[in-house]
């Protein structure tokens, strides 16, 4: 144990207690950030353990990093810092639901699953269908702002997070919004938690508004022979009277991904066969409802497709959604377990535009000879991984060209793109957040506001805040 850690480890223990610290470097692998490991790692219980940890790491000049799960710790930048490991899975309580009322409260270091399962019970959920689904707590999701396919209809995180509570970087406990709809006034600070990776306040208590399970629901599925059509049925979708759960696209490619031993591994669960194309674009979109509703669905869908030039549709029933649905809402961890240096860029444009964005995307990679599957979401979000097979200064070369060729491309179409999952060797080459932002000043201004001595999470957001 080095005398750093052993030092920071006696103080941490003074606040939470010897058995809650880890201080021996061969134990604090897991909490690595980009092959940077902390001093120590500590797990308190408490706002007031939180607060207290914060502020002696103020005074001591020591970087905190606040974790959950940990699987999604290889987003962002590098910490420029990085001393103490917050470890949040202590705090996993419900505090507060009331199912009458949709609305819960819950501590940031509960895993999402726990969440669900608890929600179930009274036929509700939240729309948070998330990867690393059955290991992610609520606190790293809404941090790592990570989204879902069901923000096709019940739209991302911000769209039904009611109040939050967090401890800023001066060690200073605050809430924003309320715990009830009615009660929600002024500023939505809270939201700009979401995405944040941690740098602006530890997240300790979440509100949510929540919403009732669909009595049945149903997915349809058509190929097309060119990505201009699947994104034409797209746009026809978004112009009729249908308001869909899910929206998705996904290039040929993934249908030997989603098959693949890697997929099977992360999603145990067997995808329905044929249920992609492995040469044609795929488009997917899931409807729920009662059953004259999805007859409706059903009916107005194929003659969409139909208009549109489909090749073949396909209906898939309550027992082949499931797996499906997983394999979907999986398909970052699938992609980067697939590639020894998968790397996986997220482009946003308008849904219009998505078509152009793909087109663009594809011919980047294959003019740099490397591989790749993409996954759009209807929204206009498309997940675009490029898979070379091996890991070196070559495909590393490529992988930059490519990436560079994808921002310019995404900016010339008004959109803008960011590189959330590569290789941590290769953060200096890439533009992990892609091109500058003109909104850069406003961000240092809130990180100063928020934590002064820039110790929470410290370089790992855009521009190295």
């Amino acid at each position: 144990m080095s005398t750093a850690g052993a030092t920071v480890g006696s103080r941490l223990a003074d606040i939470v207690g010897p058995q809650h610290v880890i201080a021996d470097p061969a134990l604090l692998a897991p909490f690595a950030v980009d092959n940077k490991k902390p001093s120590a790692a500590v797990r308190p219980q408490s706002t007031a353990e939180i607060a207290a940890i914060v502020k002696f790491a103020a005074k001591e000049q020591l970087a905190v990093i606040a974790t959950g799960a940990r699987t999604k710790l290889g987003i962002g930048l590098p910490p420029r810092q990085y001393d103490i490991a917050l470890d949040m899975t202590r705090l996993d309580r419900v505090v507060a639901y009331d199912p009458g009322d949709l609305t819960l409260s819950a501590e940031a270091g509960i895993p999402l699953r726990t969440l669900g399962g608890i929600l179930a019970e009274h036929r509700q959920f939240l729309p948070l269908a998330v990867p690393y689904q059955s290991q992610t707590t609520i606190g790293g999701t809404i941090a790592s702002g990570v989204d879902s396919p069901l923000r096709q209809l019940y739209g991302t995180a911000r769209d039904y997070l009611l109040g939050m509570e967090f401890v800023t970087g001066e060690g200073v406990a605050s809430k924003s919004g309320g715990r009830v709809v009615k009660n929600v006034t002024g500023y939505d600070i809270h939201k700009l938690m979401i995405g944040a990776l941690g740098t602006l306040g530890v997240i300790t208590r979440i509100n949510f508004k929540t919403f009732p399970m669909p009595a049945a629901s149903r997915a349809f599925v058509a190929t097309f022979q060119t990505v201009e059509r699947a994104c034409g049925m797209r746009n026809r979708l978004s112009q009729s009277p249908l308001a869909p759960m899910t929206v998705e696209l996904f290039s040929p490619g993934v249908a030997d991904l989603f098959s693949s031993e890697a997929a099977s591994r992360i999603e145990p669960n067997p995808m329905p066969e044929n249920v992609i194309s492995g040469t044609r674009w795929s488009f997917t979109t899931g409807f729920a409802g009662n059953e004259n509703t999805l007859k409706r669905y059903e009916t107005d869908l194929r003659k969409m497709a139909e208009e549109c030039g489909a090749v073949d549709v396909a209906i898939l029933g309550s027992s082949q959604i499931g797996p499906a649905f997983a394999r979907k809402r999986e398909f970052v961890p699938i992609a980067l377990s697939s590639s020894p240096a998968a790397t996986i860029l997220k482009i946003c444009v308008v849904p219009i535009k998505m078509s152009e964005a793909l087109k663009a995307a594809g011919q980047a990679a294959e003019t740099n000879h490397l591989p790749w599957v993409a996954m759009a979401r209807g929204v206009g979000v498309i997940y675009f991984a490029l898979l070379p097979k091996e890991r070196n200064d070559e495909t590393k070369r490529q992988s930059a060209q490519a990436s560079n060729q994808i921002f310019a491309a995404c900016a010339a179409l008004g959109g803008h793109a960011a590189i959330p999952w590569c290789p941590a060797e290769w953060k200096d080459v890439l533009k992990v957040w892609g091109l500058d932002r003109p909104d850069f000043a406003q961000m240092q201004k809130l990180k100063t506001v928020f934590d002064p001595l820039a110790m929470l999470s410290p370089g790992r957001f855009v521009g190295g805040i």
